[in-house]
């Protein structure tokens, strides 16, 4: 699987009221528990101060990243996800080189 950096705001409509916005949050943190042990979730942050997250994502690629893995989110249709797609560094230190 390729990897690709996300970053993701999401974005609550005016006048949705409260049970639905913690109703998808819930379903939200069950499926990223899922998309992480499946593989497709690596790593995500929450910039200090910002409600927005960051997060290393896999995928075979960035069509299949948005229909199989984002595209799956009980929020994506409140959010809107910048993809930069990654390959390894010949300096990464975290590299089996």
């Amino acid at each position: 699987m390729r990897e690709f950096l996300v970053e993701i705001t999401t974005t609550i409509p005016e006048g949705t009221a409260q049970e639905e916005v913690d109703r998808r949050r819930a379903a939200e943190a069950v499926r990223a528990r899922g998309l992480a042990a499946t593989g497709h979730l690596a790593r995500l942050w929450r910039p200090v101060g910002e409600l927005r997250s960051v997060g290393v994502w896999r995928a075979a690629d960035e069509e299949d990243l948005h229909a199989k893995v984002l595209g799956t989110l009980p929020l994506h249709a409140w959010m809107t996800f910048v993809v930069t797609p990654l390959e390894p560094h010949p300096n990464d230190p975290g590299s089996s080189v």
